[in-house]
């Protein structure tokens, strides 16, 4: 009894106080899902369990007594509600304003990434595809910046409404960015290659290309990593300090190359109209026609090995059309050579 004279100053009505503790455990919860759910919005990332618990004890110790003291059972300690009150229709509203205004300006420019994404890729022409893929990456880079910036001013606002003294934080922020450039060389490298990279448009997101040897999709790029996801799934990340060759097979247009290699005793000529044939039944159909840009193109003969002679053909396609184009070509070249009775040793 001694310690709830203490806290209430008397022996107060139980069934009252229990009332307003209960309020202000509600409210707390509320508050805390609220705000959770508005930093999981705008980051993208799940809150653990502890920050969950401590966010929530810290409101329930805020929230109480101001409650109690709404209903009639004022604590001796906490805060009073004549602070809250002046603190919500002063700083907090303020607080409330800068947290609206940066939660509108990270809608706005998702959604406006995203409409600029649709509208080049729903673009008509031949360079739609490449549009779109340029517009991709920089709208992504462009939406980590801006949001980090954002969110960055935002919450330096908000301390500073709250009676935080900013002034250290940017500071440590200075020198930490100091440390940053002096100590990680490597990571400062990675950065810079990483913005001329994407400058220079070298790589887009949703290219097929190969670095350093490995060949895949380019699922993100970021100023320091590229994200290749190869055939199996497996994901590879490069930083872009560490790229030392990079082949993109998807720039503005790709070419479906194919060796054939046909037995000795059959005229190369013949097998070259057959070829030609069945290119121009694939780039005149309906499923395929769009993917082609060009007729097909004979390279020549290109080597004589122990049983065949190799002949080097190709068709210019769309960026990533290339494979969906061979497997049809080779699809019908065994069914053309079967009917002219060529016999084919290696197509490949």
């Amino acid at each position: 009894m001694d310690f709830v004279t203490r806290v209430f100053g008397q022996t107060p009505d139980w069934g009252v106080a229990l009332a307003g503790t209960a309020i202000g455990v509600i409210l707390a919860s509320a508050i805390a899902e609220v705000l959770l759910s508005i930093v999981r919005r705008l980051t993208g990332m799940a809150v653990g369990r502890g920050v969950r618990v401590v966010l929530w004890l810290l409101l329930t110790a805020l929230l109480t007594p101001p409650v109690l003291e709404l209903v009639g059972e004022p604590m001796q300690t906490g805060v009073r509600l004549s602070t809250v009150t002046q603190w919500v229709f002063g700083s907090g509203l303020r607080v409330i304003l800068i947290g609206l205004l940066a939660f509108v300006l990270l809608r706005t420019l998702r959604l406006a990434v995203t409409r600029f994404e649709r509208y080049l890729a729903e673009a008509p022409g031949p360079g739609a595809l490449e549009q779109a893929k340029r517009a991709r990456t920089l709208s992504r880079l462009l939406q980590n910046v801006a949001s980090l910036a954002i969110m960055a001013i935002a919450t330096l606002m908000m301390l500073q409404e709250l009676r935080v003294n900013i002034v250290p934080i940017l500071t440590g922020a200075g020198i930490l960015g100091l440390a940053v450039g002096f100590g990680a060389q490597t990571l400062v490298k990675d950065v810079i290659s990483g913005f001329f990279l994407i400058l220079e448009n070298q790589v887009r997101v949703g290219d097929v290309a190969r670095i350093n040897g490995t060949g895949g999709l380019v699922e993100s790029i970021n100023l320091r990593t590229i994200v290749l996801r190869d055939q199996s799934g497996a994901v590879h990340i490069f930083p872009c300090g560490s790229v030392n060759t990079l082949t993109n097979l998807s720039m503005d247009f790709a070419f479906a190359l194919l060796d054939v290699g046909v037995a000795y005793k059959h005229d190369t000529d013949h097998v070259v109209a057959v070829l030609r044939t069945t290119a121009d039944e694939l780039c005149n159909s309906a499923e395929f026609g769009p993917l082609t840009l060009e007729p097909m193109e004979v390279i020549g003969v290109e080597a004589f090995g122990d049983s065949s002679v190799t002949i080097r053909v190709r068709i210019k396609t769309l960026p990533l059309k290339q494979w969906t184009v061979l497997r049809e070509f080779r699809r019908r070249i065994k069914k053309a050579f079967d009917a002219a009775g060529i016999e084919s040793r290696k197509v490949t």
